[in-house]
């Protein structure tokens, strides 16, 4: 979308300010949060397809919104717009790409197609801010709007042609009656946590503007920089998706790798540091990838969207974690803090469950 990167501007441009933008971003993430497992329920008890096209429009008329009446109530009433719509993709986009591969005989491959996902997430960023430059310079901020809210609702249409797959019915011995039933497995109950601690832990990619600027990367060098970064991260996303269910063990020490690559990103200065984020952020995204497909390969019976929605609240919360550890000691706080859920990782993520 053409406004992820100048959402923030727009809102200045505006007149909104430094507080209110926060309250605004508040605002979203609390919406995310109340949402997300009833929209995951609703996913699976409903029609995954039909929240994904939902999801589509309510995004769509976020952007509208905005850019009709660029006021701080209308941000406000976007933002729990968006926030809905997010709750809506959340678990329920992961649900969708693995019983649609299982019902072709192909669940396995899951993590490779999952990789694909994240990998393409970071590199479209490239073309995103090629198209948001080009738009703004034709129409400003109204044209950015409306050809983002067009590729919202194109995204809908689009998720209304995905298979309708057979919902999977679980193992013939599990009498669990529903989500909650499902999550006392201690199997699964474990991959959840871990999924949670580590994706989480994503938090710390607002911070590498910062980090690299303190570090010493001149500021008109910093976009690059953080581009770098990204495609780093792509490379391990998609590298992690070749990982064959790895033992625990293996993600944990790829998570200490690192947790040691940010604290070398913290004490170095340049290009090093910017070397040293990528191989950090690569692995760490490997290990994500591989974690969130082991987490599906668990879950069994008819409420896969809500136990990957479920996951997803443990994300939101965890990575409040990451701001705190920045907010009392910066890089090397949250590079601690990677290396303290090395444990949860290695051990929720063994093989044996």
């Amino acid at each position: 979308m053409p406004l992820y990167p100048l959402y923030a501007l727009l809102f200045l441009d505006a007149g909104v300010s430094a507080g209110e933008l926060s309250l605004l971003f508040g605002l979203w993430s609390v919406t995310g949060l109340v949402a997300e497992v009833p929209a995951g329920l609703l996913a699976d008890r409903w029609s995954r397809r039909g929240v994904l096209f939902l999801a589509g429009v309510l995004q769509a008329a976020a952007f509208v919104v905005w850019t009709v009446a660029p006021s701080t109530g209308a941000f406000a009433l976007g933002f729990v717009l968006w926030g809905l719509a997010g709750a809506g993709t959340s678990g329920t986009a992961e649900a969708v790409v693995h019983d649609g591969l299982a019902e072709v005989g192909a669940a396995g491959c899951f993590a490779r197609v999952n990789a694909a996902m994240t990998a393409a997430e970071l590199l479209v960023q490239v073309p995103t801010a090629l198209a948001a430059t080009a738009l703004h310079a034709l129409g400003g901020f109204a044209l950015v709007g409306w050809v983002s809210a067009a590729l919202c609702l194109a995204a809908a249409g689009l998720a209304l042609r995905f298979p309708g797959a057979t919902v999977d019915g679980g193992d013939d011995d599990d009498p669990s009656p529903g989500p909650g039933a499902a999550l006392r497995r201690p199997a699964l109950l474990a991959a959840v946590v871990a999924v949670a601690l580590v994706g989480g832990l994503d938090g710390m990619e607002e911070y590498f503007p910062v980090l690299v600027a303190e570090r010493g990367v001149p500021a008109l060098a910093v976009p690059t920089a953080v581009l770098v970064v990204s495609l780093a991260g792509a490379a391990g996303a998609a590298l992690g998706g070749r990982l064959v269910r790895p033992p625990g063990r293996l993600l944990g020490a790829l998570l200490v790798a690192a947790g040691a690559g940010l604290l070398l990103a913290a004490a170095t200065a340049g290009l090093l540091v910017v070397a040293a984020l990528g191989v950090a952020y690569g692995v760490y995204l490997a290990v994500l990838v591989a974690a969130e497909a082991e987490l599906q390969r668990r879950i069994s019976g008819p409420y896969r969207a809500t136990i990957t929605s479920v996951a997803g609240v443990g994300v939101e919360l965890s990575s409040l974690l990451v701001f705190a550890a920045w907010a009392c000691g910066g890089s090397g706080a949250v590079a601690l803090l990677v290396l303290a859920v090395v444990p949860a990782v290695a051990v929720g993520l063994r093989r044996r469950c």
